[in-house]
């Protein structure tokens, strides 16, 4: 079956970010579902995030033909469903340690591949990406609310039925023939590269990086143990999974209009804005569980994550060609994957002896990201 490629691709991110939507509030509560500890779940995170990490840096970069970018793809997703269901298999630590690290090895490469192939077809026809990539925010909320709403009718269980369904669909659509695939551009190759030890001397380089890896990591308490701290408080997975989708929502309210927002914004004054959203946010959540506040601070999701993206994506974008690459790649895995895993573990011994208390960390966490910004801005900001 061929599908128009702008389809094919819109397809690809919402089951990948349905899937998404399901694994990343929900995995805690059904390893916590399976009898482990905190501290376990942490690790056991954790060792998911170095995974994703890992991938994101190495495979993701490997593909240097666009023309690969749809078979490498359709790898991905087969060898995330093999892993996925490995979960099936066993529920013992050491299992879910290996199972948990492979799974997320092959499913953390497919959004930066996914971009690298949109960005590819851009050059190829019209296409506006936001509206594609759209599908995939709007899946995220979807695959979050419906599974807060089936595991309070069916219990954990029904977070790995839903994720399985999740990756076996993202599969599927990447199987289908895309109408138009994509090509190689012959002017990639004549870009100017800088070398490696080079670009991360750059003192804006560097202390970019340290400062998206700490706002970015900062989310870990968030993403590993809110729902585990909600339910405990007596609030229903569907109530959770609304919270979720909350957040995401914001997320997308942002995004769409972030043009009209912050065109006049430095990437400099936007790390700010998300640090200060950051700090304000984790205090809340260490301080306070009752419902209004729990939607305030998901409407903060919108400064503390996409601020800080919005910010990346600027400095990024400023740079020459073949820096733009290498710097999202970075980007990618260090602080959307190994500043991640690094506080996802740390959370787990905090939330195991702290409990709430891990959100004040995660809230000095934040801190030092404001004296950290960089001070020089790449060239046109």
């Amino acid at each position: 079956m061929v599908l128009q490629s702008s389809r094919w691709l819109a397809l690809s991110y919402f089951t990948y970010f349905f899937s998404y939507g399901i694994f990343l509030p929900f995995w805690g509560v059904w390893l916590q579902g399976e009898g482990l500890s905190p501290e376990t779940i942490g690790m056991l995170l954790g060792a998911g995030m170095v995974a994703r990490f890992i991938g994101s840096l190495l495979i993701a970069p490997s593909v240097k033909d666009p023309s690969l970018l749809v078979t490498a793809l359709r790898i991905l997703a087969l060898l995330t469903l093999v892993f996925c269901v490995g979960y099936w298999i066993s529920s013992s630590w050491a299992w879910l340690m290996v199972v948990i690290a492979g799974f997320n090895l092959f499913f953390g490469p497919l959004v930066p591949m996914t971009d690298a192939l949109a960005g590819t077809w851009q050059r190829q026809f019209p296409m506006d990406y936001g509206k594609v990539r759209l599908w995939g925010s709007l899946a995220f909320v979807v695959g979050s609310a419906v599974t807060g709403e089936l595991v309070s009718a069916w219990g954990h269980t029904a977070i790995l039925y839903t994720l399985s369904l999740g990756v076996l669909a993202m599969l599927l659509g990447m199987l289908l023939r895309p109408s138009i695939m994509p090509v190689a551009s012959n002017s990639a190759d004549e870009l100017p590269v800088t070398p490696w030890k080079t670009l991360l001397a750059e003192k804006p380089v560097w202390r970019f990086l340290l400062c998206v890896t700490l706002l970015q990591g900062a989310h870990a308490g968030y993403y590993s143990f809110s729902a585990i701290y909600w339910q405990e408080a007596g609030y229903s997975p569907s109530t959770i999974g609304y919270l979720w989708s909350l957040g995401v929502v914001a997320e997308v309210l942002v995004f769409a209009f972030s043009h009209f927002l912050f065109r006049r914004w430095s990437a400099r004054s936007l790390l700010l804005l998300s640090a200060c959203s950051g700090i304000v946010r984790w205090s809340l959540m260490a301080s306070f569980i009752e419902l209004p506040w729990l939607v305030v601070m998901q409407i903060l999701h919108c400064g503390s994550f996409t601020v800080c993206h919005l910010a990346a994506m600027r400095f990024i974008s400023a740079r020459n060609g073949s820096d733009v690459i290498r710097l999202q790649a970075v980007y990618s895995a260090l602080a959307m994957g190994g500043g991640i895993a690094v506080m996802t573990m740390v959370s787990g011994f905090l939330f195991q002896h702290l409990h709430a208390g891990v959100f004040w960390v995660m809230a000095l966490v934040a801190v030092p990201a404001i004296f950290l910004r960089p001070r020089v801005q790449p060239q046109g900001y």
